[in-house]
């Protein structure tokens, strides 16, 4: 039986953001993709409406660092479909792989500004309109870091990341009671431009990162439905929707030997 609720999907005009779009789509869920330019916004759009009913698409620019834009979002949402009923933080951006102290200073205040102080103002916004409407699911998304886990290079992003455990756990008390629940999704390693912008791939770092990738990661495609399934099935405050397990992750290494996967190799790379 389709389902008829509506969701916004943060940063959904390309990578994991649309993956989520369109797996939501084909469930028969109403959904607003957005993203920073006006343009690709409402080509996205345009391509998704066509390959569903069009009344079930709708597109909406925003800068995910800007209260006003993320208040327009859900205005917009709420004029086209009443509602919102889900809400996925999925915008972020990565810096180039580096020392802290060989990054510029304009790039570590962008990736703060966005994948913290976005994912700040987005709760704040949709948090004070779900409250309005009697409650609604907020969906954060975990990268490299949430953990706690560390790696050369990745200092300023992965600090970014461990922000939204602490997020997480604050924002499900501030919405006790509220009808909100707050849940995170954890994709794993995906091959996105987000993944392979990190790197010099005419580095020995790169081929070395990409022999880890090819055991461990997966593709937009693989992913996104069991995450979107995750996220309509879940009933609880707290939920975490995560791919790639601990379990999978070891049988993957025990296995790899047997099973040689180049997930790059559409990409020339």
């Amino acid at each position: 039986m389709p389902d008829s609720r509506t969701v916004v999907v943060t940063g959904s005009t390309r990578g994991i953001g649309l993956g989520l779009a369109e797996q939501f789509l084909r469930r028969g869920c109403r959904v607003v993709v957005s993203g920073r330019s006006p343009e690709v916004v409402s080509r996205v759009a345009d391509r998704l409406s066509a390959g569903a009913d069009a009344p079930r698409v709708a597109g909406c620019a925003c800068d995910i660092t800007s209260a006003l834009d993320l208040q327009v979002l859900w205005d917009f949402a709420i004029d086209r479909f009443g509602r919102v009923d889900v809400w996925i933080n999925n915008a972020g951006i990565s810096i180039t792989r580096a020392p802290l102290w060989e990054q510029p200073v304009a790039d570590i205040q962008a990736i703060v500004k966005t994948n913290l102080t976005g994912a700040l103002l987005a709760g704040k916004v949709v948090m004070a309109g779900m409250k309005e409407q009697g409650g609604g699911q907020i969906w954060n998304m975990e990268g490299f870091g949430s953990n706690g886990m560390t790696s050369p290079g990745l200092a300023a992003y992965g600090a970014t990341k461990r922000a939204v455990n602490y997020l997480h756990k604050a924002l499900r008390k501030d919405a006790a009671g509220t009808g909100i629940r707050i849940g995170t999704l954890s994709p794993g390693i995906v091959v996105t431009d987000l993944l392979i912008g990190d790197y010099d791939t005419a580095t020995e770092e790169w081929r070395k990162a990409k022999r880890l990738f090819n055991i461990l990661g997966d593709t937009v495609e693989t992913v996104t439905p069991f995450l979107v399934d995750g996220v309509l099935n879940a009933t609880r405050d707290g939920a975490r929707v995560a791919w790639l397990t601990g379990g999978k992750a070891l049988r993957r290494f025990l296995t790899a030997r047997f099973n040689k996967r180049d997930l790059f190799a559409d990409l020339g790379i």
